[in-house]
């Protein structure tokens, strides 16, 4: 079989013939990891972990997503890993990233994706506070002319977001992370709306920017990504989401109330066309309408856009991680980057599966912790143990509020910490078995705290952004605690 073609096999869409060849853009080549020099981790996901790696043969860098077959298959994820190696196999936009290549071994996959060196728009918006509206209007234009295509393709990506928004090193938008994306028409690949196992009624998303008519159980629609394009265009010109409770189910609450005010710096332009993407009638949307993404492109909050040569314009300037991103206050001594990572720890001995066979039967589930559930954990306490030997640690008068057991990632290491949460307030961490002070997370009201998952979530300060996995489950107890702290303050 030549490279780049793959068989189908007999439970791939109709449009593919079992036992006719596919041509991949992107194919399973015969890497292995050793091929690759790995760079710093430049993200998480629920399944998986993307660094930054170069080829050791051509000095090509790349983005490789690397996924835990172990977790995959024990969490059901194989229909969303498939998935997303089909999507990005199709899709061919310069504001969508690429992907180049997979591989595999006995304990991983693997995804070469194209590396976007000016990291996410979600770290642009936190490093500028908030930005300028013509900042906000050249993002947000870019991002339309992404959905305009994805959509004509028949996708609803579900999880449009500033950290899936990822930035070219001259800063460029480029949409990424399609495992959670809805298929509407059959793609020439072969994937269909039937294998991608419908979820169209579940829950999938982030609870800022999910759209009223998913949290009621209606079928999603492209509605769903304008509605967090219009959360994305708040978030720009204010710095924050519109819709921001002290824990999930609040947050729903306020979504499905729209519940938001618009602050009074916004432009008249901006006001409009926010309030009319949160429409909560889904098909009253600009973009979603009659008149389609022409509604939406006219609207005067893009007066000035040039829609034919976007790309081509110059895209704003960005704001340069921290000089002290990786050092200064809270960092670790004993954190080390190796230009050879060796990925034993995250394997284990597994069956075979193959990212590149669109075949098997997808059915999976990707829903959060229910609202309910998110409520009910944070009355709980995060550790049962608070109070020894963690005391040694704290000042005088100084109380523990929660701690836990974490797993602390940072450039290509991971280290076993106690992550504690005091009243102070002050976040810190030490080592369980040696008990010796680690580092600190600073702390200032501008703390902001990710969940990827029940395990992993994300704790990002102005300075800083420290990945976490709670070996419990409690990433959602964590976010609930420390906003709530930093609330309170």
């Amino acid at each position: 079989m030549a490279a780049g073609e793959e068989e189908c096999a007999p439970s791939t869409a109709s449009s593919c013939k079992p036992g006719s060849k596919l041509t991949f853009r992107a194919p399973q080549q015969p890497y292995t990891y050793q091929d690759f020099a790995y760079g710093r981790l430049l993200g998480m996901g629920s399944y998986s972990k993307v660094v930054r790696a170069k080829k050791k043969d051509s000095g090509a860098e790349f983005a490789l997503k690397i996924m835990d077959k172990k977790h995959i298959t024990k969490e059901n994820k194989v229909a969303y890993v498939k998935m997303e190696r089909l999507i990005l196999d199709h899709l061919d936009h310069p504001g969508v990233v690429r992907l180049f290549f997979t591989f595999q071994d006995t304990h991983n996959l693997y995804m070469g994706l194209e590396c976007c060196h000016g990291g996410e728009l979600f770290d642009q918006i936190r490093r500028k506070g908030r930005l300028s509206l013509e900042e906000a209007r050249f993002y947000a234009a870019e991002i339309v002319d992404v959905l305009e295509y994805i959509h004509g393709q028949g996708l609803i990506h579900r999880d449009l977001k500033p950290e899936n928004l990822l930035l070219t090193a001259d800063g460029h938008i480029k949409v990424a992370d399609f495992g959670s994306a809805k298929v509407t028409t059959p793609l020439q690949n072969g994937l269909s709306d039937a294998q991608a196992d419908d979820k169209s009624c579940t829950f999938v998303g982030t609870a800022e920017y999910v759209s009223p008519e998913v949290l009621n159980g209606h079928p999603v629609t492209i509605g769903a990504d304008l509605w967090a394009l219009g959360c994305i265009i708040y978030q720009m010109l204010e710095g924050r989401p519109p819709f921001k409770g002290g824990s999930e189910y609040l947050t729903f609450q306020k979504v499905l109330a729209k519940d938001l005010v618009i602050p009074s710096h916004f432009p008249s332009a901006a006001k409009e066309l926010i309030n009319k993407l949160l429409n909560l009638e889904p098909d009253k949307r600009p973009g979603a309408g009659p008149a389609g993404y022409a509604a939406l492109k006219s609207h005067a909050f893009f007066s000035g856009i040039e829609w034919l040569k976007l790309r081509q314009s110059a895209a704003p300037g960005l704001a340069p991680s921290p000089s002290s991103q990786g050092g200064g206050n809270g960092a670790e001594s004993d954190d080390s980057e190796n230009s050879d990572w060796d990925l034993a720890h995250l394997g284990g001995r597994v069956s075979r599966l193959d990212v590149s066979d669109a075949s098997s039967p997808m059915s999976s589930s990707n829903e959060p912790s229910s609202p309910s559930a998110v409520l009910a954990s944070a009355a709980r306490l995060l550790d049962e143990n608070v109070h020894e030997p963690w005391q040694k640690f704290l000042f005088e008068g100084e109380t523990i509020l929660a701690s836990s057991r974490v797993r602390k990632f940072r450039k290509l290491s991971v280290k076993k910490r106690q992550l504690i949460l005091t009243d102070r307030p002050r976040l810190f961490y030490v080592h369980p078995i040696k008990l010796v002070f680690k580092g600190e997370v600073p702390w200032s009201r501008d703390i902001y705290v990710r969940v990827e998952n029940d395990l992993k979530f994300c704790i990002c300060t102005p300075k800083r952004t420290y990945n976490l996995e709670d070996t419990k489950g409690q990433a959602r107890v964590w976010k609930e605690s420390i906003e709530k702290l930093v609330n309170a303050k």
